[in-house]
């Protein structure tokens, strides 16, 4: 089974229920980027794409992009800050590039230092995506809205995080689950019309 319960970590998704009425959240997926008990918890919305072209405000990165070669929003802090991630195969560590904490599925998916000099990292860098703002958590406070039924908590696959249909995701990953899970992936946009 791949829900994973109720333990938020990194390299896992957070899936918004139905019944998350937040708007920021609505129908979204979540990588968990980083989950410290003392710190709280980062991740980033993965299935947000604006229509604002990597090309318009960074781009040294755009040729690197993974398509769409968007900006995502990934979430409601910091809006105006830029975070990316980036898959890098093989077994080097490239400078400027930091992988997950605890997420095997994901061993290759890391943070990026947008800082770092395209040209050196290039080489090395399969896939790309970049993220306008992040989603934060303090400590407790998502395993409370898990609790509330805000969130299911499932495993990550690595094509989850550059999904060429982003717009698809939240159904899809709710699809492949087993039981009750795999049923919501067809619950209607508005429940008030069916």
């Amino acid at each position: 089974m791949d829900d994973m319960g109720s333990d938020p970590k990194a390299g896992a998704l957070l899936v918004a229920t139905p019944l998350l009425g937040d708007p920021n959240f609505r129908r979204t997926v979540v990588l968990i980027v980083e989950h410290e008990v003392v710190e709280g918890t980062l991740g980033v919305v993965l299935n947000r794409p604006t229509k604002i072209g990597v090309r318009q405000v960074l781009d040294q990165w755009t040729e690197l992009a993974t398509q769409p070669s968007v900006v995502f929003r990934g979430g409601p802090v910091a809006p105006n800050s830029a975070l990316a991630l980036a898959l890098v195969p093989g077994k080097d560590e490239p400078l400027g590039w930091r992988a997950l904490d605890g997420a095997p599925a994901l061993a290759r998916l890391g943070l990026l230092d947008l800082d770092a000099p395209p040209r050196l990292l290039a080489p090395a860098i399969q896939s790309l995506r970049v993220y306008a703002g992040y989603a934060g958590w303090s400590p407790g406070q998502l395993e409370a809205e898990i609790d509330e039924g805000a969130w299911y908590v499932v495993s990550a696959q690595p094509g989850d995080v550059f999904a060429a249909e982003p717009e698809r995701l939240w159904r899809e990953v709710l699809h492949r689950q087993e039981g009750d899970l795999a049923f919501l992936a067809t619950y209607p946009d508005d429940p008030g019309l069916n």
